[in-house]
């Protein structure tokens, strides 16, 4: 088996073609931090860490300090074996989830490049979800985000998201409670019955605001297929409530990281649905093992991504592909880059991602 002999770490910025903006921030740019490692057999394994101060807490300067500090103190002279590294990636550091995803997912595509499988297919075997001598698929539908704006701004952009392909719209709510309702019943006026409607609140609700704002479009039967992180993160049982007096089914995604906080929400009963990113939760090692738990517990899944470009987003496209028929992909992060900060990988027609053809993720380096 080959060894790792280098950790790079890259420093990008990319410029959003329209600026993203949620109850918890606004961005015009993507930055994030890419690891690439570098295999014994010049082979080239990549990763992710988004800036993302408001939900992980990690910067820019953490995941660089991280990734050649402690995590290539561990990864270089060791095998590229996801089995052997996981462990050894998670025990680290404390923290730095963003780090240890990126690290992680790296050592993940070095080792589908050398068995000589994509990135997806290398996942599906580990996880047992498809046949063993199959590939997983090649191509996942995606959402649309519709950044906060006001009410016609939004059904304006609704519109236009449905004109590009489009079928599936993610609102972001959560600003402003009182107006939270009309916004969406904008929209659904402007896209007509048959584009499906998911809400992102960002933690932007108390719980009876989100029962209030939730039970109103309920009542106006605007439709709704999910309500996804209404209250903050912290407030499991305000969570649990929610569910218990809506009929929309709820999500958790910050107040999802790890396992534990899974197994919390699971005893309380307080989310229908879990968002599943690498970033909070530490890589694919930990993301599998996530999905798996809560799909034996009869939740429903959703694979989603910060602001993250193709290697981030290319990742976590892959994970959604071994995990297969079921399994929601909110993954539309790096379709708001203007350019992507490296060559081949993932990319986008209309409402589908493919996922490229070839080895591991597809990334041939840098652009």
């Amino acid at each position: 088996m080959t060894r790792i002999e280098e950790v790079r770490v890259h420093r990008v910025s990319v410029p959003l073609h329209t600026p993203f903006v949620t109850a918890v921030r606004r961005t015009d740019s993507l930055d994030s931090v890419l690891v690439e490692l570098v295999d014994s057999d010049g082979r080239s394994g990549w990763g992710e860490a988004p800036q993302a101060w408001r939900i992980t807490g990690d910067s820019l300067a953490s995941a660089e300090a991280c990734l050649e500090g402690p995590l290539a103190e561990v990864l270089v002279g060791a095998p590229a074996d996801p089995d052997v590294l996981a462990p050894r990636i998670a025990s680290a550091v404390v923290g730095n989830t963003g780090a240890r995803a990126a690290a992680d997912t790296a050592v993940h595509d070095l080792a589908a490049r050398a068995a000589g499988v994509s990135l997806a297919t290398h996942l599906a075997r580990r996880a047992g979800w498809s046949d063993p001598s199959g590939d997983a698929a090649s191509v996942v539908p995606v959402d649309v985000t519709l950044a906060v704006d006001t009410a016609d701004a939004m059904a304006a952009a609704a519109e236009g998201r449905v004109a590009e392909g489009f079928g599936v719209l993610k609102l972001k709510v959560g600003t402003d409670p009182a107006g939270d309702a009309a916004r969406v019943g904008a929209v659904r006026a402007a896209v007509g019955p048959d584009v499906v409607l998911r809400l992102d609140a960002n933690q932007g609700w108390t719980a009876d605001e989100a029962v209030a704002v939730i039970r109103e479009l309920e009542d106006a039967r605007v439709g709704v297929e999910l309500v996804e992180q209404p209250t903050p993160r912290a407030d499991r049982i305000g969570l649990a409530h929610v569910r218990a007096h809506v009929s929309t089914p709820v999500m958790a995604d910050e107040s999802l990281f790890d396992l534990a906080d899974l197994v919390e929400l699971l005893r309380l009963g307080a989310v229908d649905m879990v968002n599943v990113k690498l970033t909070k939760c530490g890589g694919l090692t930990a993301a599998l093992e996530l999905l798996d738990v809560a799909r034996r517990h009869g939740l429903g899944l959703m694979v989603g991504s910060m602001m993250e470009s193709h290697v981030g987003v290319g990742a976590a496209a892959a994970l959604v592909a071994a995990v297969g028929e079921g399994c929601l992909a909110d993954l539309d992060a790096a379709w708001w880059l203007k350019e992507s900060p490296v060559a081949g990988g993932i990319h986008y027609a209309r409402d589908r991602l493919l996922l490229p053809d070839g080895v591991g993720s597809g990334i041939g380096g840098l652009v």
